[in-house]
């Protein structure tokens, strides 16, 4: 089962907020609901939020009514403006709208409704991509992993987090698959918990053995010994291979590079953002405060309190050991490499 899938005229997606507890999917045939779901974190996941802003772009094609097809792509971004708003840290969803919009300009003198149809088609061909992407980071990424030991990564960044496969947890399954014998710990990843209740669904249904425990109990076990390696996705990576990522990564980071443990990023390459010189420019989002004084929609704290809740911290580049995507395996100097990633692309 696909995460983001197209069906008969309606983007089909895994309602993340009802899971472990029921797997339900959702049926969506207009673009503001597939922009509820973005928002609401009924998608979520850099790569996962991409393609379906994709496809509700696409939708969004159908519902313009315009005079020809100058005039939609005028329209549509407008709206791709609006979808772009929605998660602001997650580069991909930008580069997804973008090719989108690129894909309508370039088929401008058709009639809206073929316009439309296109569109379609696209979108649906940047969802077979990311699985094609994500099997070829986790090929990558193998040689990383140690034949047995114990690995911890953050939030989720499995097949639910994408399409399909995943990201940091798509190379931890590549490494069970080619024969490693490996142990998850699963930091639980406050506030939305989003390891404890997805990852942890993940890893159950791939019989990976793993072991969740809360974001706290980290350095605890690093200190013991116990944690051979780090693995995490991302959102947004600068130019210089400063990191984005889920709030307590930079953290984990800190803590690996203290009891030298190796920390690694797996990344497609349409998170790299070329544009950015330092994580210092990233747009950080701040969510809801419910997420922090609920759990489970039960109150946890006193009326009144002040609460903070930055969704994704920065963690430089000099405390990363390797930046993994589909084509390469990156190591420090990371502008060198990200520019020669870029080079290479545009070579093509």
């Amino acid at each position: 089962m696909k995460t983001v899938a197209w069906a008969e005229g309606a983007v089909e997606l895994i309602d993340q907020t009802r899971l472990p507890h029921e797997l339900v999917v959702l049926q969506l045939r207009q673009s503001d609901q597939v922009a509820r779901a973005i928002a609401t974190m009924q998608v979520r996941g850099a790569p996962a939020i991409g393609v379906a802003a994709a496809m509700g772009l696409a939708l969004a094609a159908g519902e313009i009514a315009a005079a020809d097809g100058a005039e939609l792509v005028d329209r549509l971004e407008e709206r791709a403006r609006e979808f772009k708003a929605l998660r602001p840290t997650a580069v991909n969803l930008a580069w997804a709208l973008d090719r989108i919009l690129a894909a309508a300009r370039d088929r401008k003198h058709l009639a809206p409704a073929d316009l439309a149809r296109y569109l379609q088609l696209e979108a649906q061909v940047m969802a077979t991509e990311d699985v094609e992407i994500n099997r070829a980071m986790g090929r990558n990424a193998v040689s990383l992993f140690p034949d047995a030991g114990d690995v911890l990564t953050i939030c989720n960044t499995g097949s639910l987090a994408t399409v399909e496969y995943g990201t940091a947890l798509g190379c931890i399954r590549a490494a069970v698959e080619a024969g490693k014998r490996l142990h998850v710990w699963v930091c639980e990843t406050r506030p939305r918990l989003q390891g404890a209740r997805l990852n942890a669904w993940e890893l159950l249904r791939d019989e990976i053995p793993f072991t969740v425990i809360t974001d706290g109990m980290a350095a605890h076990m690093m200190a013991r010994g116990r944690v051979d390696m780090v693995v995490a996705g991302a959102d947004r990576i600068a130019a210089n291979g400063d990191t984005a990522n889920k709030i307590g990564t930079y953290s984990l980071a800190v803590l690996a590079h203290f009891h030298k443990i190796p920390f690694y990023i797996a990344a497609p390459v349409s998170t790299f953002d070329p544009h950015l010189p330092t994580g210092a420019a990233i747009p950080i989002e701040e969510r809801d405060i419910e997420e922090v004084t609920h759990i489970g929609g039960q109150r946890v704290m006193p009326e009144g309190v002040v609460v903070a809740n930055p969704s994704f911290d920065v963690t430089p580049a000099q405390l990363i050991r390797r930046i993994v995507c589909e084509r390469a395996v990156l190591q420090a100097p990371y502008d060198k490499a990200i520019a020669g990633l870029f080079a290479q692309a545009q070579a093509r």
